[in-house]
């Protein structure tokens, strides 16, 4: 990936939970799958998965299947003593050097060799339960903490 530099972006980490766990478990790489999501996340498929939009309208097209978050929140996190480390806020794939803030809906984002993903939206920064987690409403308004929500468009693995 470049960003708007010119310089290249890089992937910092991948991530992925079966069950609808906060955090998610760093792996050495995930398969990003057309229109799904990622194979084995607890949030893979073409219908919602989030429980809350289950209970509400099941039907509803996913548009949650890939979160992404950048490295640069974490190191503000981290300067400010928190101890937080990617995966931990919940986000299938950790950025650097990629202005993730700046990026309108409708964004495709080559990522590795093949696959792509359009960013859908920014997702709240709720905690499980649907409250906001004090440590980001505290620290980060809602566009610096929020994750990115994607599809992917083009199938492929994804590690680093």
């Amino acid at each position: 990936m470049m960003n708007e530099t010119g310089e290249v972006a890089t992937v910092i980490a991948v991530h992925r939970s079966s069950s609808h766990s906060f955090s998610k478990f760093t792996e050495d790489g995930i398969a990003l799958l057309q229109g799904l999501g990622i194979q084995g996340d607890a949030h893979c498929g073409h219908t919602v998965k989030h429980r809350s939009r289950v209970a509400r309208d099941a039907i509803q097209p996913n548009l949650r299947q890939v979160h992404l978050l950048h490295m640069e929140l974490f190191d503000g996190l981290i300067a400010a003593g928190h101890a937080v480390w990617p995966g931990e806020l919940g986000e299938n794939i950790t950025t650097r050097g990629l202005d993730l803030l700046g990026l309108p809906t409708g964004t495709r984002l080559a990522l590795g060799g093949s696959a792509v993903v359009e960013v859908t939206g920014l997702r709240s920064r709720s905690a499980p339960g649907g409250k906001p987690s004090k440590l980001t409403v505290r620290r980060f308004p809602a566009r610096r903490a929020g994750r990115f929500r994607c599809r992917p468009v083009d199938a492929g693995m994804l590690g680093v």
